[in-house]
């Protein structure tokens, strides 16, 4: 079924994944309307099985309009029905990286910023104020307070599914010094995570900055202090709308640059031993996925969504022939992440 060649959806600014959607629609000149949670519109529209942000009204197989989340699968939707500007290499063992990149920034990533968001009493109350002024403004004060209230506890009831605790909370924070490290080191000598285009990888990480380097507090002034060169990159990926991408802009994949690797290595050190753990309770019907992370304990509720990404990603790499599988296990080999496809 074909798309409009306009697009509707449904998002927020507060939402990292409807910054990553803008972000690529923008860069590949796909025009848009977007509509906000206070739309009178949305009345008329499909609700989705899961409500999400951002949400998508597009044809089903039956012609009838739908409401589509998931930004991963929707990105690779939309790079089939529209031409130039792709966000994905060409290159299949960069594909796969860029994947396994995007999956990161979406899983794990998303673990800080909801974690920053939800667990400091400053980005607690700002977000309990502008959160809710999204939905719409112009109420009362005690309306919007109410409002306010209602979002951070529900919120803060949620941390235990993206394994924000106690238990985790330095693991987590560590993690994300870490990256931003690595991210500023490779920002100093490269433009993008692949090339000098941008790829679905980078308008991930870039969804989940949005909040963590713009919007709260506590991150916030941690990126700046770590990573002026992130906070900067963040600004500029909003719109890449007046980016020409050269064809050959991309790294050769059997000779990634060493920020890369270090970036992959960060990735390797955190994200395998959660994914594979969470994998394994979703498996077992366990009540605890129960995990070590840079030797210490994790531990957090079940995430069947993300035991379906880990497939997901191992399906990405069983595609690539053999010569690109020796290719792309070759740059992995040694990151830590080559342990969830062996």
């Amino acid at each position: 079924m074909s798309l409009p060649t306009s697009l509707m959806l449904m998002g927020a600014p507060g939402s990292p994944y409807t910054r990553k959607m803008l972000a690529v629609l923008r860069y590949r000149h796909i025009p848009y309307r977007l509509l906000l949670s206070n739309s009178p519109q949305l009345t008329t529209l499909p609700q989705a099985k899961v409500p999400l942000l951002p949400t998508f009204y597009l044809p089903g197989p039956d012609g009838e309009i739908a409401a589509v989340t998931d930004s991963t699968p929707l990105i690779r939707r939309f790079e089939a029905a529209f031409t130039g500007r792709s966000v994905i290499p060409a290159n299949p063992v960069l594909a796969f990286l860029n994947d396994l990149i995007e999956d990161y920034a979406d899983e794990w990533l998303t673990k800080a910023m909801f974690h920053y968001r939800w667990h400091y009493a400053d980005d607690i109350s700002k977000g309990a104020k502008i959160l809710p002024c999204w939905r719409g403004f112009s109420v009362p004060d005690e309306v919007l307070a109410e409002r306010g209230k209602f979002i951070s506890e529900r919120q803060i009831g949620r941390l235990r599914y993206v394994g924000s605790n106690p238990t985790t909370a330095q693991v987590i924070e560590a993690s994300y010094v870490r990256f931003l490290g690595a991210m500023e080191d490779h920002l100093r000598l490269h433009p993008y995570l692949l090339g000098t285009r941008p790829s679905a990888a980078d308008f991930a990480i870039y969804g989940q900055l949005s909040q963590l380097a713009e919007f709260d507090p506590t991150p916030m002034a941690l990126t700046l202090k770590i990573a002026p060169r992130v906070t900067a990159w963040v600004g500029m990926l909003e719109d890449q709308s007046g980016i020409d991408p050269d064809d050959n802009g991309w790294f050769d994949p059997e000779d990634p640059p060493p920020t890369l690797s270090a970036i992959l290595i960060e990735i390797g050190r955190v994200y395998p031993p959660v994914m594979l753990a969470n994998a394994q309770a979703v498996l077992n019907k366990s009540v605890e996925v129960v995990a070590e992370v840079e030797g210490r304990p994790w531990r957090q509720q079940p995430f069947p969504y993300q035991a379906k990404c880990l497939g997901w990603l191992r399906e990405s790499h069983s595609r690539l022939s053999g010569p690109d599988r020796d290719k792309a296990d070759a740059v992995l080999s040694g990151t830590g992440c080559e342990v969830m496809f062996q």
